[in-house]
């Protein structure tokens, strides 16, 4: 219906792609952008699983946000980059980059990387992060399987006094290996003082970083390798105060709708197979 309408419609290196070497080199990103004015990021998808507002298990608890001003700017282009790729058609003019003014006081731009230009872009963003947190690291992550420097650059975020705080899925979780897989690295984690909660009302599928409640990072970017090393990722980077609070208000109610671990029960049956018992309350507007 899409083609009949008059949509033009590309895929993103199908898996009948020639090139083996990019077999594995996926897009991530979640990207929507209206008249190269107005741009929404984050980590909603167009499926089901987004219809609703976190209310039951079937719809899922995510972050996305509506950005305008000088910034679309950036996220058009990570689309044109992508457009490129796939069409082998370069966008521009005013039609695609109409002039932007500032429209708030929030500094921040866009983050996109791809293993072919910049294949460490994720992992030095996040280390950066990481590094520099003083007070609190909050995390939230869908798929959160870090690889060992991650693992010890958290590690060390925590004995240098930090506060670090991770928010993970639960028993509701669309890929259970990664869950399994997660759980094998959270022993030093844990040992170390990291805090790491599971949340239990729906799957959490968000990706959001919040440093010291200065620094946010949101977007498709999970603590994952697909993400830091093999797929096509975009993120929205703030620097604002009131920003950093107001998710921080978001990440400590979804902290009162999950269950911590600890090195005691990491292991507990209970833990992964029985319901847990959190109020299960819908979010608003966070879709």
């Amino acid at each position: 219906m899409l083609d009949e309408a008059g949509a033009e419609r590309e895929m993103f290196q199908p898996v009948w792609y020639p090139d083996l070497r990019r077999y594995n080199n996926r897009t991530h990103r979640k990207l929507l952008v209206i008249d190269g004015k107005v741009g929404f990021i984050g980590g909603v998808g167009i499926a089901d699983e987004w219809a609703g507002n976190a209310d039951s298990p079937q719809h899922w608890r995510d972050c996305h946000y509506r950005l305008e001003g000088p910034i679309v700017a950036q996220m058009q282009a990570a689309f044109v980059q992508t457009w490129l790729k796939v069409r082998h058609q370069l966008l521009f003019g005013p039609d695609y980059f109409p002039p932007l003014a500032s429209t708030g006081p929030v500094s921040g731009n866009v983050f996109f990387s791809s293993p072919r230009h910049g294949s460490y872009g994720v992992p030095i963003l996040y280390h950066l992060a990481i590094a520099a947190a003083r007070d609190s690291l909050r995390i939230e992550n869908a798929y959160f399987v870090p690889d060992r420097e991650t693992e010890a650059a958290l590690i060390a975020a925590a004995q240098r006094g930090v506060s670090v705080q991770i928010i993970v899925p639960g028993r509701h979780i669309d890929q259970k290996a990664v869950r399994r897989a997660s759980r094998k690295r959270w022993k030093g984690l844990l040992t170390a003082g990291v805090e790491i909660y599971e949340y239990g009302p729906t799957m959490i599928h968000s990706k959001l970083l919040i440093v010291d409640e200065l620094f946010v990072s949101v977007g498709s970017a999970n603590f994952d390798n697909r993400s830091l090393r093999l797929n096509d990722e975009a993120n929205f980077n703030a620097f604002d105060h009131g920003f950093a609070s107001e998710q921080t208000r978001i990440f400590k109610r979804d902290l009162k709708a999950s269950q911590r671990v600890t090195l005691e029960n990491l292991n507990e049956k209970s833990l992964i197979e029985k319901p847990m018992q959190v109020v299960q309350t819908p979010l608003e507007g966070q879709l």
